[in-house]
């Protein structure tokens, strides 16, 4: 799988490549600023992206900007996002296209291999994965300021964020040890509550979930 990467911290970026290519990934590119992110983009034909937010030269969100554009150029092209803090503006920013493909993490989630790499590889497949800590903030905020997701269970709450994060039905069903139909029912009261049509596509179901809560 073909690698772009883009860190302006050197033994961030060398940690990064030494773990992906631990696990067969082929990096293709690895820079540390948004000029030469834009002509990696440009130039070759990555897999997947895993971009820095803030890179150089202004250390703002050039490296998030990047990948957005480089997304308008090329619909549905998978890019992972790391970032130091919760941005909730990015994640909504990283949704708003709704054709998959993302994923948002904190940095240290690196720290934990095989998660990200799964991560990785999620987002690769069209899937998403974002930060458990993103979608704990947007289900706290929302919480507070609407009734729709007041109203849900602490078990629809768990089982919300979990979908959020990407997973399966199944793979909520495990973690949270329980089986599939319960899950399924649990959905469709996620659903009904939100207000939010239900679809068979996994991918469009966690965007919409998504979407709603970072409506302001």
């Amino acid at each position: 799988m073909r690698v772009v990467l883009a860190e302006d911290l050197f033994l961030l970026r060398d940690g990064l490549i030494r773990l992906l290519e631990a696990f067969d990934f082929e990096i293709i590119a690895a820079v540390d600023n948004a000029p030469e992110l834009t002509r990696a983009f440009e130039e070759l034909e990555p897999d997947v992206a895993i971009v820095d937010v803030r890179l150089p030269p202004s250390f703002t969100d050039e490296g998030l900007q990047c990948a957005l554009e480089a997304r308008r150029k090329k619909p549905g092209l998978p890019v992972l996002v790391l970032s130091q803090h919760v941005e909730q503006l990015y994640a909504h920013e990283l949704l708003a296209d709704g054709s998959g493909g993302v994923g948002y993490l904190l940095k240290d989630r690196v720290l934990d291999a095989a998660q990200f790499v799964e991560a990785v590889r999620r987002v690769a497949a069209g899937g998403t994965a974002m930060d458990p800590h993103v979608i704990s903030q947007l289900l706290n905020r929302r919480s507070a300021a609407d009734q729709p997701v007041g109203k849900l269970t602490p078990r629809e709450r768990e089982v919300l964020e979990l979908m959020a994060q990407g997973r399966s039905n199944a793979a909520i069903a495990g973690q949270l040890v329980i089986t599939e139909r319960a899950i399924a029912k649990h959905t469709a009261n996620i659903f009904t509550k939100l207000g939010l049509t239900q679809s068979d596509d996994d991918n469009r179901r966690v965007l919409a979930v998504l979407a709603y809560l970072d409506q302001n």
